[in-house]
């Protein structure tokens, strides 16, 4: 067996991605941050964490099954390595997330928001807890024992269940009852203020109406997350026409795979800890107690409950996305036609891009659109306007990922409600996900064939466009819509081995030009320059061409999000490599790529981080920006993002994130991108560059790092 070589600037990928979400918790304990959001940090850090053991614990729990003896060529750990590192690493964290929720929830009880517990309860309360409990709870309770005739039933992923010992004439048992997922996670007390229950705490109170027969002791309440690393690429393709029935088998099985963690509300004894032990087949490292909720999605209906007065002290300043300063009132389609335009999310809005295509729908001369969708809104108007360009008469072709990871179902549907209107609908390869976001719109003008491409770096998702930060190109640029052309005809016909003149596309070409396009940085030694934005950085290509550029002078900047398997501050090896990450009110999200300094310097926008699955199993698109204005836009961007020095934080060689100092100006890019936008928006319509000099100020070409 070949043994892989460790190099000394890299570091393990699970535990990068374990102290990314310590960044997150970090949010949740900064003081400066209004409490209902700090409150949100903990709720997405907890959601982070139940994801990270159902996809990557799972991952690696099947690896060791597989192969236990392959090493991480990152770290040089065997699969129950890895595994032991992630439950010694994850301990502390959820010690630090119960302390933080504990001083958070203790921090707004002055304001009339508390989470009790039955003893906290005024008597009125409790009285109306029990008649509640008794008419709403207990007639739907699926109460069960678990004895030598009732086997201990299947405990379904991320669910609630309230457990505890029974006993009954000297004979010992145990009684579980699942929390009805169809009745609220909450129980909110009469009155003025949020005063709220959880509902497992009201069943476990009163257990002994449920199992009213028997001794009840030992009450608790757990919840398993289940490995959900499933991948629908190892079915039998050819035993089905329809992809759609695979993925709905694939759902089912998810149901139930095996146990990769057990949560409990209190300490587990010795003989119930090594009952479920042997019931799960997992060892005592497996089991976390958790002093808070197990499901904390109540936190923000709760945020939305809150009166506007108290709403105000509670959570951030309200921001709504701000219509696109590159566009006048008028048709979208006109506009794209005369000038490019970026979109940049939340800041600017995202219904620009969705008139484009509704106006593309209605208009005689449109006589196709075609794009690639992962992952869509619960209600998307997207979907209507494409399904209303079809029912017009348009050729509309639309290839969604269904393998889009906790969308499946979501996404099955859309893929059926767009069929039934006349759309085209296809998906991915046998072994690739398609994760590009691109949009083609052909139509006629003077005889002639004429393209409007637009190439995202997010989903083309209404609610999460609100939410996460992204970049939107819509171009009218010729030889791009022919690539693009290009690409779906590719598509349609699989073949992932198409030739682009502009467009780089993974697996084939993507990798590739951003290689090549590094080795011209190289050699230009220290007056090389590469800075690149993504969400995470795994592939081993691209570290190694990353450290050689740094040995050759090249001044690097990473901006990565999440996980990082490079090591910056290297002596000899990364000297020259800074590696930043931002976490704050919005979910860093854009991929943008830049190689050179001034007038000569390449900006890429696209889909794909550094990871080998974008680089060589998925379908990704970057695609160059020829605009000036657009250019000197997003190089504004980053030289914002790396002047951050409130929700920055750099990597140091170890790779631990430490917060800048903050001896000058203080710098918030999320804050800074949200005031240009506000800014930005002007009365009448002006021109490019004047309205381009008056939102970004002046960049002389790109940033340069002594």
């Amino acid at each position: 067996m070949e043994i892989p070589e460790i190099l000394d600037y890299t570091q393990n990928r699970e535990l990068s991605w374990l102290r990314f979400n310590q960044r997150v918790l970090e949010e949740a304990r900064d003081e400066k941050v209004p409490l209902m959001e700090r409150m949100k940090f903990v709720a997405i850090f907890t959601s982070n964490l139940d994801e990270f053991f159902m996809i990557r614990v799972g991952s690696l729990y099947d690896m060791a099954a597989v192969d236990n003896k392959k090493k991480d060529t990152r770290s040089g750990m065997t699969p129950k390595e890895q595994i032991s590192a992630i439950y010694q690493a994850v301990a502390p964290l959820y010690k630090e997330r119960d302390k933080t929720y504990a001083e958070i929830k203790k921090q707004l009880k002055p304001y009339g928001v508390c989470g009790l517990d039955i003893k906290e309860l005024e008597q009125q309360e409790k009285k109306y807890v029990k008649k509640y409990f008794k008419e709403q709870v207990l007639p739907v309770l699926s109460p069960q024992i678990v004895d030598a005739n009732h086997p201990f039933p299947h405990l379904l992923n991320k669910e609630i269940y309230v457990v505890a010992n029974l006993k009954l004439g000297g004979k010992a048992m145990m009684g579980i009852v699942p929390v009805p997922q169809y009745i609220s996670d909450i129980l909110y007390l009469p009155g003025h203020d949020i005063r709220y229950i959880r509902m497992e705490k009201v069943i476990m109170e009163y257990l002994e109406l449920v199992f009213d027969k028997y001794q009840v002791s030992d009450k608790n309440y757990i919840c398993v997350t289940r490995n959900a690393d499933i991948s629908p690429d190892d079915e039998a393709f050819e035993d089905h026409e329809d992809f759609r029935f695979i993925m709905k088998e694939t759902l089912h099985k998810r149901r139930r795979m095996a146990v990769v963690r057990l949560e409990t509300a209190a300490p587990l004894g010795k003989e119930m800890e090594k009952y479920f032990c042997d019931r799960f087949k997992i060892t005592s490292e497996c089991i976390f107690r958790t002093k808070i909720p197990m499901r904390l999605g109540f936190i923000f209906a709760i945020a939305d409950k809150l009166p506007e007065s108290m709403r105000r002290a509670l959570t951030d300043e309200p921001f709504a996305p701000q219509p696109s300063a590159s566009l006048a009132d008028g048709s979208v389609m006109e506009q794209v036609q005369k000038k490019d335009v970026l979109l940049s999310y939340p800041y600017e809005s995202m219904d620009s891009f969705l008139k484009l295509i509704k106006e593309a729908a209605y208009d005689p001369d449109v006589m196709t659109i075609k794009i690639t969708i992962y992952r869509l809104a619960k209600k998307a108007r997207l979907v209507e306007y494409l399904c209303a360009a079809a029912e017009n008469g348009k050729e509309v072709t639309v290839l969604i990922e269904l393998r889009a990871r906790f969308d499946e179902q979501n996404n099955i549907e859309w893929s059926e409600r767009m069929e039934e209107a006349g759309c085209r609908v296809i998906y991915g390869f046998e072994g690739y996900k398609v994760h590009s976001k691109i949009c083609l719109i052909t139509y006629r003008s003077k005889n002639e064939i004429r393209y409007i491409t637009q190439v995202g770096t997010g989903n083309y998702n209404e609610k999460t466009a609100k939410m996460y930060t992204d970049y939107s190109l819509i171009t009218s640029d010729q030889e791009i819509g022919e690539d693009a052309a290009v690409f779906f005809k590719n598509m349609s016909i699989g073949n992932l081995d198409g030739v682009y003149n502009h467009l780089i596309v993974s697996p084939t070409s993507l990798k590739q030009k951003v290689l090549s396009l590094m080795d011209e940085e190289i050699k230009k030694g220290d007056n090389g320059r590469i800075v690149m934005k993504m969400n995470s950085v795994t592939d081993m290509d691209f570290i190694k061409k990353t450290e050689e550029a740094s040995r050759a002078g090249v001044k690097i900047d990473l901006i990565v999000r999440g996980i990082c398997c490079i090591l910056p501050g290297i002596p000899g090896r990364t000297d020259n490599l800074r590696v930043t990450s931002i976490v704050g009110r919005y979910l860093e999200h854009p991929r943008v790529f830049v190689f050179g300094t001034g007038a000569g310097a390449r900006v890429y926008i696209g889909s794909a981080d550094m990871m080998t699955r974008n680089t060589e199993k998925r379908v990704e698109v970057a695609c160059p920006v020829y605009d000036e204005n657009i250019r000197r836009r997003l190089i504004h961007d980053l030289k914002g993002m790396l002047s951050d020095n409130v929700k920055a934080r750099q990597m140091d060689s170890t790779g631990a994130y430490r917060k800048k100092k903050q001896d000058a100006a203080l710098v918030n890019a999320q804050e800074t991108f949200m005031k240009e936008a506000l800014n930005a928006r002007q009365p009448a319509a002006i021109s490019g560059k004047r309205r381009t000099d008056t939102l970004l100020g002046r960049v002389l070409g790109i940033f340069r790092r002594k």
